[in-house]
């Protein structure tokens, strides 16, 4: 918890926005000098501040994630290794298409892109979708240049050319609303200015910001611009894990069970305008998933 606080020093008042944490058996603190009086943004001091903090200390913990990551897979045989890339895809698929209303389960799921096993009695449509999900997937695994709209366009026409031809590929002309949150995404004239303004941040920040970071940044300020009428949040997690591949670093699933707290932090972060607010969630949250790089 950060908070403001007064010292007298010479019989004169300093403000300081302080710190204190756990670190093993001790308490830690860090303060940040304010000056004679509380400045008028102190709350975008504080989240600064805290923003700062959160990523000194998990910096180095994403880096040894990165490492036992890249010792694990140049050790693995490489049946083993497309093994587990299948087995991820699906598990990634199942729950990004399940967050999204799908009925399919994971069984489900995992018969139809492993053995071309049809579910009966279940939507022709989230049937083809997680097939063209499992395309995508693969194209991102495989594509050894960069973010670019041309790109996300590819990739959105691909995921829906077969359910929803009308909007694949195509960037929004109606204005729409996210069912059950308080924030609107912009109007349509707003979207293709602002995916310009989204590339032109991302080629400048790419090779400053922690990939880990960057691929949260990427969510949600793509999701947050809302450019299509359809699948934003299943794009939006596409290019997050295309920036952790990119950067050799663990994919990440965002599971079904989980939704709530991830709704939850995506919305606060953009009714309250606070980036951090969804890159802690994110962190803690792929730090946890990759845990078992920790304890080699």
């Amino acid at each position: 918890m950060v908070s403001v606080r007064k010292k007298l020093i010479d019989n004169k008042e300093y403000y300081y926005l302080e710190h204190s944490f756990r670190k093993g058996s001790s308490v830690k603190k860090r303060e940040l000098y304010l000056g004679t009086t509380i400045p008028n943004n102190i709350e975008e001091i504080k989240r600064k501040f805290t923003n700062d903090l959160y990523k000194e200390r998990w910096n180095k913990t994403l880096e040894g994630i990165k490492k036992e990551y890249s010792k694990e897979k140049a050790s693995m045989p490489a049946l083993l290794s497309k093994k587990e890339i299948e087995s991820f895809m699906i598990k990634f698929t199942y729950d990004t298409q399940r967050i999204e209303g799908s009925k399919l389960t994971l069984r489900e799921t995992a018969n139809l892109l492993e053995r071309g096993i049809t579910p009966k009695e279940k939507p022709i449509r989230d049937v083809k979708e997680a097939e063209a999900h499992k395309k995508v997937f693969y194209e991102v695994l495989k594509f050894k240049k960069d973010l670019a709209l041309s790109l996300v366009l590819h990739w959105h026409r691909m995921l829906f050319l077969e359910t929803e031809k009308d909007i694949a590929g195509m960037l929004r002309k109606h204005q729409v609303a996210i069912s059950g949150s308080k924030f609107m995404p912009p109007s349509p004239i707003e979207v293709y200015l602002l995916l310009k303004e989204f590339f032109r941040w991302y080629r400048k920040n790419k090779n400053k910001i922690n990939p880990v970071e960057l691929a949260a940044l990427v969510h949600l300020k793509f999701v947050t611009i809302h450019p299509f009428g359809d699948g934003n949040g299943r794009i939006s997690r596409l290019m997050m894990n295309f920036i952790l591949k990119k950067h050799k670093y663990p994919m990440l699933n965002i599971k079904y069970e989980g939704r709530s707290s991830y709704y939850n932090a995506l919305e606060r972060s953009q009714v309250k305008k606070n980036e951090g607010i969804f890159i802690q969630w994110f962190i803690k949250n792929y730090i946890k998933e990759n845990k078992r790089y920790l304890n080699k």
